[in-house]
């Protein structure tokens, strides 16, 4: 979405999510808002720069549902698996012992794009102080893969 502010009045307000973390990736060029929402983690995301990939798949498809996320055990042996089964998977990432990641294009997951994520993160849990005001006013940003605070101000 072009704006996460608008759909915080039907998750937060209407459906009860909690603020859980956020902040910005400029390496990426987005804003993401996480938010626990019954079993689930519901992952707004905002493009802050016209050339992102995001903002690009907005221009092209436009606003709506992106992708879904799998965390999973052992990444790499899930990715083996998918490829022996043809799958023809995109953008795999084993080199951040943090955040190991690849895609299963929509061609093969159904018109879905799904994210595989191996992570040691607890992505429940919230970070003291940073509030979501804070992020959406740009003062949270990610850095190796975790929010803090920005050295903007």
């Amino acid at each position: 979405m072009r704006d996460v502010e608008p759909a915080l009045g039907l998750y937060c307000d209407a459906l009860g999510a909690r603020f859980v973390l956020g902040g910005d990736n400029h390496q990426t060029g987005n804003r993401i808002v996480h938010l626990a929402l019954g079993g689930f983690k519901v992952e707004l995301m905002q493009p802050l720069r016209a050339d992102s990939l995001l903002a690009r798949f907005i221009d092209r498809r436009g606003e709506g549902f992106h992708h879904v996320t799998m965390v999973v055990d052992e990444l790499a042996r899930t990715v083996g698996c998918l490829d022996a089964a043809g799958l023809g998977l995109v953008g795999t990432d084993l080199t951040n012992p943090v955040w190991r990641e690849a895609f299963v294009p929509p061609r093969a997951a159904g018109g879905a794009l799904v994210q595989l994520v191996e992570t040691d993160r607890d992505w429940s849990r919230t970070v003291d102080g940073i509030a979501l005001d804070d992020v959406l006013a740009g003062r949270v940003e990610f850095r190796d893969a975790w929010p803090c605070w920005s050295d903007k101000d």
